[in-house]
């Protein structure tokens, strides 16, 4: 079966339950608070949620370590409270996803205490183990580390990221050693088939999908992913037979394996080969106003991978993330703007992470919490307005989740709210042109006209069922100068800080600016490309 319908003009939100709105005043966020703000994030044009980690756990790693794969965590409320979202984001003509993380669980878990037990049982081989104390997982593929000496059982048992996370057992493509077992076999199987059982739980429940966590990891010593696949199209196939309205997204990073597998769309990681980061978080990012990013390996690599996925346009490229720094720390508001023109313009889903919309910072050196270490500081409170804890909790500062940023000028949403030209204005306007050409939505095939290594402009198409929509973006604080093949008279459906122009045989790009065009299908364009800077520079706020 193809892709649910909705996934194709959908903009996601992705909210980081801990730190969005509480309303009990323990200074945790809970689901309450979400539900209490399902109007703004609609208001905003997003009409999906990716909420992460809620269930059972003694969050070492913030919820990645469950322990109750059936139970909300009791700080963000009850399985009730998310059954509500559920409901009350559905008549609101929104869905909800939740973050499923199959490769590992807590050491608190039931399964895995039951596993550690010297007598054989059920679950003793839920997880992946030697079979003698002295023999750990070196040169092992997929697996970190271990964890042993801790109980009964004679063994190590291998774990995916921290030490409290223990790796469950789906099987190797290749087995080496004796304790190896193959995906076939019957504690493999089982383990597969407890992980369909909680997804069945909670989409029977409303949940409309999950995001994945490290999709790509759950099959041991896969060199080439093929055992992977194969998996992920066994659960893609218990999807379409029972949930077939629900999505699966992956945080996997390789769209051309992780939609064979079944994936309806794939994350575009920060780390890896995709050079994400070349675009808002490196020295130079080539959304600066500085001029001197390169986009060039970028739009390689992303090529490479959209063929792979033959051309479908299921690639999603965040704004950012619980796992890496805010898009604020390297670029300025109104150079978020013109990188939002891109991240609402390019094929895939978008996600916006919470607090991106109104430009909230990221904190540097700030105490870990729950496993977070550098990554705490993109995981502050959501900022709502003026009164104690920016509305976040009523809880005294020091009782916070996280504390706050304490800039007295921090941005909040009642300011952007209030505000003309803001950046949360913006965002709003990028969406709503997104929903309302489907040249620029979510499955409409894309195509780079003019990209050149460290330089500006970039222009792309989309390409409709009744339209062609040009995307020239000049994020450097100079005019430029490009013979793009656009359309001469292709007409200006979206602009921001000028628009670029047709004259003298070139188009004329204002430096600082994004610029969306449409041209009707087949139209006369205005030949091959050309490059050069214009000496002028721009005076654009700094």
């Amino acid at each position: 079966m193809g892709m649910p319908s909705w996934l194709e003009n959908i903009v996601f939100y992705e909210i980081y339950p801990q730190t969005f709105l509480d309303t009990d005043g323990d200074g945790i966020g809970n689901i309450q608070g979400i539900i209490r703000k399902l109007d703004y994030i609609k208001n905003l044009g997003c009409d999906g949620i990716w909420l992460n980690p809620c269930f059972a756990s003694p969050f070492y790693d913030a919820g990645y370590d469950v322990a109750d794969y059936k139970k909300v965590a009791p700080r963000y409320g009850t399985n009730e409270d998310l059954k509500e979202l559920f409901r009350k984001a559905h008549e609101k003509g929104m869905k909800v996803l939740l973050d499923l993380v199959p490769g590992h669980t807590s050491t608190d878990h039931e399964w895995f205490r039951e596993s550690c037990k010297a007598e054989k049982n059920e679950y003793t081989d839920r997880y992946v183990w030697t079979d003698d104390i002295w023999d750990d997982f070196k040169d092992v593929g997929s697996i970190t580390g271990s964890i042993r000496g801790f109980s009964d059982r004679n063994g190590c048992c291998a774990v995916n990221f921290f030490s409290v996370q223990p790796a469950l057992n789906f099987g190797f493509a290749r087995c080496d050693k004796e304790w190896q077992q193959p995906m076939d076999a019957p504690g493999p199987m089982a383990t597969r088939e407890a992980m369909k059982d909680v997804m069945r739980f909670w989409m029977s429940m409303g949940c409309d999908g999950f995001r994945v966590d490290m999709a790509g990891s759950l099959v041991k010593n896969d060199d080439d992913q093929e055992g992977t696949i194969a998996l992920w199209q066994d659960f893609r196939k218990f999807m379409d037979e029972e949930f077939p309205e629900c999505a699966l997204l992956s945080e996997w990073g390789e769209p051309g394996r992780s939609l064979r597998g079944g994936f309806h769309m794939d994350f575009l990681l920060h780390f890896g080969p995709s050079h994400y980061l070349d675009l808002f978080r490196v020295e130079e990012p080539y959304f600066s106003r500085r001029g001197k990013g390169d986009i060039s390996e970028f739009v390689k690599t992303y090529e490479e991978n959209y063929a792979a996925t033959n051309r479908e346009g299921l690639i999603c490229i965040p704004s950012g993330n619980h796992d890496m720094v805010r898009i604020k720390e390297t670029l300025d508001d109104e150079e978020i703007k013109i990188a939002f023109a891109f991240l609402l313009s390019v094929p895939g889903a978008p996600f916006i992470y919470y607090g991106d919309e109104i430009g909230m910072k990221y904190l540097s050196g700030i105490k870990s919490v729950e496993g977070g270490f550098n990554r705490t500081g993109s995981r502050s409170p959501m900022q709502w307005d003026h009164s104690a804890n920016a509305g976040f909790s009523s809880c005294k500062p020091e009782e916070l989740y996280i504390q706050i940023d304490p800039d007295e000028d921090r941005p909040t949403a009642e300011d952007a709210l209030a505000g003309k030209n803001s950046l949360y204005d913006e965002v709003k306007k990028l969406i709503a042109v997104r929903k309302e050409h489907q040249a620029l939505q979510n499955t409409a095939p894309m195509e780079f006209v003019y990209v050149k290594e460290s330089a500006y402009p970039l222009v792309y198409k989309r390409t409709g069922k009744d339209e062609t929509i040009y995307i020239v973006l000049n994020p450097s604080g100079q005019d430029v100068e490009c013979d793009a093949q656009i359309p001469q008279h292709a007409q200006s459906v979206y602009s921001n800080n000028g628009e670029a122009a047709y004259a003298d045989g070139k188009w004329k790009v204002p430096a600082a600016s994004a610029t969306f065009l449409k041209g009707k299908r087949g139209s006369k364009t205005s030949g091959f490309c050309r490059f050069y800077y214009v000496i002028r520079y721009y005076s654009v706020m700094f």
